[in-house]
Order: structure tokens, then C-alpha cells, then sequence
């Protein structure tokens, strides 16, 4: 389906604010849509006034459909007897007087342009299934009364109004629905918005009461603003109440009729269930966080057992043999180090990869003078995978460094490279070359072996081959990582 951007991008010639305008009026009528219990269609004006294009439609969630296909892309064209052409040639609200049939069912329809600067910039047209207009009563009279002066507010092009809701945390009209009068009475509050004031502490009803008042009296409002309680109702805003016994959201959203002001229609969920998930999840994040802390604080200590456990060995065999333990252990510390500090699932490996070369050339710095460094970006790694590919890219810089570059000094440089969920990794020496005949399995070496096995285990491959350019051997690891881990770092 097209979206709103193509449409006006491909057919209007609307300046960027009024594009934007558009955007923000779409991203924010579902308040329209449900408190009216209507199909929303957004036409737009196309760079001939005859012709007029569907640029988004949004169904409500409070009532069955009147449109039963999508709309958006189709036009009306050189229909001047269409309510949207004469909403947008009059300048005024256009509604039909007697049912129109669609798909059969009767349906109400209201063309509504919006103004702005004197110049309708588009037709929000309302289409209501008149077989599914619920029984009247207290709720439906203000649903549909809010949808009166948000119409009023949207042909003025006053509505949406500004900060925009939150999509994610933002309440909606089946949340919750409280209407005040301009002195911020309550005229009627939802079943759903009752309960959940109920819930902070209410005793009695809300409607006839000052809801500023009541609220603060409930939750002295450590909200997400600095207005004192005569501007809650003011100026559009978001409201937090979170209390030991329950948590509410409000959204609240001055609204005027005639450019007056007519009071508020302030949207609230009762978000204790969210918040105290929130809660749970943060306490198991942390718990994670300790545990990976431990397993370092262990596996740090396994290391320094082997490092003295190596100083008493008098075979040069068995000491070189734990020195390699010591490095493997360390490795996959570092990744466990850094799962400590964050609560992602993914490491940065980028950071793992740039302590393992600062290991490496401590252990070097005796043999000689060897420089390492990476070149290019690991991405961010799963953190199932992090550990076995440290240690793949310890026992590859370990063995460039001692088989490679023996007792000499030289460069070790590793170089991955991301293409979607595919890693490479070059492991670059510039010492000796591979030996006439080698063949892998052949070596006896438990660093190859260790390498082939924890890559295999990764799905990937692995192969040594000698520099084509110049001395040296490049160990090549190419391993398939999860496709969620982003490839990119910020």
C-alpha cells in the first residue's frame, strides 16, 4: 500500500510544513476515528483542483467499518457534485442528508477540509455505519460530543495539537475517557477511566469534581512537566501517576470550539500491570547482569590459579600449556566483563576484540616487538556467540604471534568485516609463511584444533592460507550470526 509521503510526494505540491502537518494530523486521529465511531479518509488536493487523491484511511476501534476496501491511492476526479470537492471549493464542512449505501449498509458521511493560512491543505472525510451506531448512553452522547469539537478543531486546523502522544505508551480512547468543562469540572468519566482513579485512592465519583484537584490530592504530581495544577488542563501534555498501589497515564488534550476554549478530553490508562512488568524485567536484567559478573570474578580466579600453578612447573612444556589455559580463560572473561555492563543480548564486539589484541601483545612483549590492530567493525555479536569467537580470535592471534612471527618482532592485524547477519574474520600476520605441504588436520596443534572445533560449532569455515602480497599467513574464520544482532554500531 502507498503511504502518505508517496501520495503527496507524487500528486500535490503542498509545502513541507503542511506535508508535515498532514503527517502529524494522521499520526493522532484515531481520536476522531473512535470518539466518532467513523472510517477516516485523508484526500488530498492533487496539483489539479478537480482531481483529489486518498492519502491514508484509518478504521475505529469503537464500531464496525464503512468502508469495506482500502482507499488510499484511489482519486476522485472531475466529480464537482462529490462532498469533497465542495468541502474543499466552499471551505465548509459538507454532510450528507440521507444515508448513502455502501456495500449495502447505510452510511453517514461528513467532508471536513482543513484549514490553514485561509487555504485547505485536504479533506478528512467521515464515513459512519449507521447499523452499527451503538445504543445511545452517557459514553456514546460524549464520544460522540468530543467527536463534534475535534471536527470543529480539525476544519479550523487547530487539531492535532502539540507535543504529539507517545505511540507506544500514549492511552487511547478505550482506555480511559475523561471530559472537562472549561473550568475543569468533570463532566463525565468513563467506566474504564473511574476504575482506574479508583484505583490511586478515589473514593466517591469524579464527574462534578475539579480533576486537577482530585489528582493532586492523589498523587501529588511528580509528572512530566513543571506547569502547576491551574495549567494541567491548559496545554496538551502527558501525565504520570505512579503510586505504590497503581500507576496511571493520562494524556491530556486541551480542546476549543470557535477558537474558544471548551475545556479538556483527557485520555487515561491504568498502566500497573506494564509498570510492574517494566519492574520485573529491569530486577531479572540485573540479576543477569551479577551473574555474568560472577562468572568473570570466577573465571579471573581459575586464571590465577593457573599463572601460579605455572610458576611452580619446571617442564617448559607444561608452563607453555598453562600460559595458553591462562590466555583462554582470560578471553572469555573479557566477554563475560562485558555482559556485565549492559542489559542487551548482544555484545559490542568490537571492545572484546580490541582487549584480546592488548592481551596478546602483553604476552608478546617478551619475544619481541609485535604491534596489533583491528581494522574495521565486528558489529554487534549475539551474546551466545561472543564467547566462542573470542576465544577463536585469541588461539588465531596467539599462534600468529608464536608461529608465526616466532621470537621476531611484527604486526598482527585483525580485520572483520559485516555483510548483514555474515561475519568475516582475517587474521593477518606479516611473519613466516606456512610450511611446504602443510595440511591442517596434520599439525597436532590443540590451538588449530580448538579453532576448527568452536567454528564448526558456529555453522562457519575456517582455512589458513599464506599471503599472496608479501610474507605472512591469514587465518580466514567466516561464521553466520543471528539475523536480529545489527550489523552496525551507532
Amino acid at each position: 500500500m502507498l503511504q502518505l509521503s508517496q501520495v503527496m510526494d507524487q500528486h500535490t505540491d503542498l509545502p513541507q510544513a503542511e506535508q508535515d502537518w498532514l503527517q502529524a494530523l494522521v499520526r493522532e486521529w484515531h481520536l476522531l476515528a473512535d470518539t466518532s465511531f467513523s472510517d477516516l479518509v485523508l484526500w488530498l488536493p492533487d496539483r489539479d483542483d478537480h482531481v483529489f487523491w486518498a492519502g491514508a484511511q484509518l478504521r475505529p476501534n469503537t464500531g464496525p467499518t464503512a468502508l469495506e476496501e482500502d482507499l488510499v491511492g484511489e482519486c476522485i476526479a472531475y466529480e464537482p457534485d462529490h462532498q469533497v470537492t465542495e468541502a474543499y471549493l466552499s471551505h465548509e464542512i459538507c454532510e450528507t442528508s440521507d444515508n448513502q449505501l455502501s456495500a449495502g449498509l447505510p452510511v453517514g458521511v461528513w467532508a471536513i477540509p482543513i484549514m490553514r493560512d485561509g487555504r485547505c491543505i485536504g479533506i478528512v472525510e467521515r464515513h459512519t455505519n449507521q447499523m452499527g451506531i451503538r445504543a445511545p448512553g452517557a459514553l456514546e452522547d460524549c464520544y460522540l460530543e468530543v467527536a463534534d469539537v475535534l471536527t470543529d478543531m480539525l476544519w479550523r486546523g487547530v487539531y492535532p495539537v502539540e507535543p504529539p502522544s507517545a505511540v507506544a505508551t500514549s492511552p487511547k480512547v478505550g482506555d480511559g475517557l475523561i471530559r472537562t468543562d472549561a473550568s475543569d469540572t468533570v463532566a463525565y468519566a468513563s467506566p474504564n477511566a473511574l476504575s482506574a482513579y479508583r484505583r490511586l485512592g478515589l473514593v466517591g465519583d469524579l464527574e462534578g469534581e475539579d480533576l486537577w484537584q482530585v489528582t493532586d490530592s492523589l498523587a501529588p504530581v511528580q509528572v512530566l512537566t513543571k506547569a502547576g495544577p491551574d495549567e494541567y488542563g491548559r496545554r496538551a501534555q502527558e501525565i504520570s501517576l505512579d503510586l505504590p498501589q497503581a500507576a496511571v497515564r493520562l494524556r491530556v488534550l486541551p480542546v476549543t470550539r470557535a477558537n474558544e476554549p471548551v475545556g479538556a478530553v483527557v485520555l487515561c490508562c491504568d498502566s500497573t500491570a506494564l509498570r510492574d512488568r517494566e519492574r520485573q524485567l529491569t530486577t531479572k536484567d540485573a540479576t543477569i547482569r551479577e551473574i555474568h559478573h560472577r562468572v568473570k570474578n570466577n573465571l579471573q580466579t581459575v586464571a590465577a590459579l593457573l599463572r601460579l600453578q605455572s610458576r611452580r612447573m619446571t617442564s617448559s612444556e607444561a608452563k607453555a600449556a598453562l600460559k595458553d589455559a591462562v590466555s583462554r580463560v582470560q578471553s572469555i572473561a573479557v566477554v563475560h566483563e562485558i555482559l556485565s555492563q549492559t542489559f542487551d543480548e548482544t555484545v559490542r564486539f568490537d571492545q572484546v576484540a580490541d582487549q584480546l589484541l592488548s592481551m596478546v601483545q602483553d604476552v608478546a612483549a617478551a619475544s619481541g616487538t609485535v604491534t596489533s590492530r583491528r581494522e574495521g567493525s565486528f558489529g554487534m555479536v549475539p551474546a551466545d556467540v561472543a564467547a566462542g569467537l573470542s576465544l577463536v580470535i585469541t588461539e588465531l592471534c596467539q599462534n600468529a604471534v608464536e608461529h608465526g612471527l616466532g621470537s621476531e618482532s611484527g604486526t598482527v592485524i585483525v580485520r572483520p568485516h559485516r555483510d548483514g547477519d555474515e561475519l568475516t574474520v582475517d587474521v593477518v600476520n606479516d611473519g613466516s609463511a606456512l610450511p611446504d605441504g602443510f595440511v591442517m588436520g596434520a599439525t597436532g596443534s590443540l590451538g588449530l584444533s580448538i579453532v576448527q572445533t568452536l567454528v564448526a560449532d558456529l555453522g562457519g569455515t575456517f582455512t589458513l592460507r599464506n599471503n599472496p602480497d608479501g610474507d605472512g599467513v591469514t587465518a580466514h574464520v567466516q561464521v553466520t550470526l543471528d539475523q536480529e544482532a545489527p550489523a552496525e554500531l551507532d
